[in-house]
Formats: structure tokens, sequence, C-alpha cells
């Protein structure tokens, strides 16, 4: 007697067929893995695209800070004798030191907005990246670059209401811990100048007082993590955007919470490992030198090799600090969105992997109603 053989799959019903994977991710729930593989591989699809974009924002960043800097010395340059090369025991005049105050404070102010719209840029420009990436879909660094911009003003947005929401728990601590210290000044005033042991409390409810607004904190992190992605990727506004990540990480929060805070610590720590190799390197050309000879050329030459090194690897660094958590929270609102509005079908369609119209060259990333 006989038997039939077996097929691959044994006898009763075949194994579901896996999801289809047009790009760097498979069009269904994600796992962690999912996440840090897709983000790897998008960075490796599109990383002269990144490094392109990355280079040209802080580098035209740094080109501005420089500029500030130039003409603030520039301005008040006439001034530097008369506030730090005076006579021992003449103290500057209020009015010499004014200027220089307000030329350190313009500079400052002009550095802030330079790096916050250098970062608001980057932060539009990996959803973009995840955007095609997904789809198997590749892009220019052209594209990419109008892409970022376009939308720039919206994630600046939402960059600027979500740090404006984070700065409200430390709001609460400064204010608290002025006010333990008025109180404490006060009571000392009327004990005749003569302290009690209630001072020593101060630095005790301060960080107390910090530990109990901390996790408010985070959860604002959390919850308007999504917001870029949701502005690049469904051309929404600041507000709207903040809604719709609201409504993401809704019952997501602490797997959300995890896998951001996992890649911000790797990030931070791959960055200072970067930091610290090119410092090693390039304090070699400093050990070579012999400072008691009169070879000012090698001198030169040395220090510009250090402030190469040195720009490469603030240029790789804040590569790793600011591509790789955006890519990887660009991840999780496609993972998001395919958990709570059933997103895959859409994107398989877009992708040409089964029947049905294209929905254009994005791909159906528009809200589901």
């Amino acid at each position: 007697m006989t038997f039939p053989p077996v097929p691959p799959y044994g006898y009763g019903y075949p194994p579901p067929p896996p999801p289809p994977r047009p790009g760097v991710i498979p069009l269904a729930p994600l796992t962690l893995g999912a996440i840090l593989s897709g983000t790897f591989a998008a960075f490796g699809r599109h990383w002269k695209q990144l490094l392109g974009v990355t280079a040209a924002v802080y580098g035209t960043a740094l080109l501005f800070v420089g500029a500030a800097i130039g003409i603030a010395y520039a301005a008040v340059s006439d001034l530097f004798p008369a506030v730090f090369d005076l006579p021992v025991g003449q103290e500057p005049q209020w009015d010499d030191v004014r200027p220089l105050i307000v030329a350190f404070v313009l500079v400052w102010i002009a550095a802030v907005i330079a790096i916050v719209c250098a970062n608001a840029l980057m932060a539009a420009a990996c959803p973009a990246v995840i955007q095609e990436a997904v789809l198997g879909r590749p892009t220019r660094f052209g594209a990419l670059w109008r892409r970022s911009w376009s939308r720039m003003p919206a994630v600046l947005g939402t960059v600027f209401l979500t740090s404006a929401a984070l700065m409200l728990p430390f709001a609460i601590v400064l204010v608290g811990t002025v006010g333990m210290f008025l109180a404490l000044f006060s009571a000392t005033a009327d004990s005749n100048g003569v302290p009690d042991g209630n001072y020593l409390l101060l630095p005790v409810l301060a960080f107390l007082l910090a530990l109990l607004v901390t996790p408010l904190a985070l959860w604002i992190w959390v919850k308007f993590s999504l917001a870029p992605a949701a502005a690049v990727m469904e051309g929404q506004g600041a507000i709207a955007s903040m809604r719709r990540s609201s409504a993401l990480v809704r019952g997501f929060w602490w797997r959300s919470f995890g896998i951001m805070l996992l890649v911000a610590v790797a990030t931070t720590f791959v960055s200072w490992v970067i930091q610290q190799l090119l410092s090693i390197v390039a304090s070699a050309p400093i050990a070579a030198i012999d400072f008691s000879g009169d070879g000012e050329s090698a001198t030169i030459a040395a220090f510009a090799v250090i402030i190469a090194f040195v720009l490469v690897g603030q240029l790789v660094s804040q590569l790793a600090v600011s591509v790789f958590p955006p890519l990887v929270t660009s991840l999780i609102y496609v993972d998001l969105r395919i958990r709570k509005e059933n997103l895959a079908p859409d994107l398989a369609r877009a992708a040409g992997l089964s029947p049905g119209p294209d929905t254009g060259p994005r791909g159906d990333w528009g809200r589901r109603h």
C-alpha cells in the first residue's frame, strides 16, 4: 500500500503567505527588530542623500553663525581694549560692557535660530526618506531637499510647540525652587539673620519636585513624537500633526517610549565614541610637533589637520544623532498606522504589489476616515 507524498506544508491548510515587502519593512505590524533593521536598511539605501542634506543643512547653519560672529566682532571690536586691556585695579565702564553683552546675546539668538531650523529640516528629511523607502522607491538629493524645505515650516511648528509644552514642567520646577528660596530667605531675615536647619531641605525639595515633573515631560515627549512624521507624510499643519501623533500613540505609549529611549541612548553613545576616536586620532599631529623650533608651517598644518578631524567628527556624530532617531520615529508612525488604520493594503497597492489603482507618487499616506 502506498501513501501519497506529504506536501511541503504538511496535511491540512497551507500557512498564510508572508506579508509583502516592497521596501525596507514588511507591510505588517512591526516588531522591534523589524523597526531597527528597517532603519538601517533605509539609511543604507539613502545614506548619500541623507549625508548630503546633513552637510548642507549644518554647513549652512555653521556659515550663518560664523557670519553673525564676524558681524558682531566688526561692530564691537573697538571696545575690546576698554574692557579687557585695562590697567590693574581699573574696572570697565558699563557703557563699554553693554554693547559687548548685546552683541553676545544677538549672536546666541542667531545660533539658536540656525540650530532649530537645521534640526527641523533634518526632522522633515527623515520621514520623506522613510516615505519612499517603505515603498521601495528611490529618491534623489534634489527631490529630498525640495520635499524637506516644503514641509519644514510645519515641522518647525511641531518642534516649537512640543518644546514649549516640554518647558512647562521645567518652569514648574524653576518657580517652585525660587519660591522655596524666597521663603527661606524671608524666614532667615525674620530670625535676625540666624538660619535654621530648613535650608538643608531646599536641594532635596527641588530634586523631588524635578523628579515629580519628569514623568510629565516624558509623557509630552512621546505623545507628540510622531508629529514631524505626520506633518511630512500626511501634509498636515503643526497643530493637526500634533493631534495625529497623540491619537496614534494612544494605547502604545509604553512601547513607543521604550523604542525611542533605546535608540536615543544608543545614538548618544555612538556619537560619543566617534568623537573620542577622532579626538585621539587628531591628537597625533600635536605629539609630532617640536614647539621649541621655528617650524611655524608644520604647526599650522598640524592644527589644520586637527580642525579638519574635529569638523568631520562633528558631522559624523551629528549624522548619527540627527538622522537615526527621526528614522526610527517615522517607522514607529508607519507601524502604528498599520496596526490601527490597516494601512498595509493601501501601501501594497501604491507599491504595485496588488491590484488596484495607484494613489500617487507618495502612496496613500493621507488620513483615513
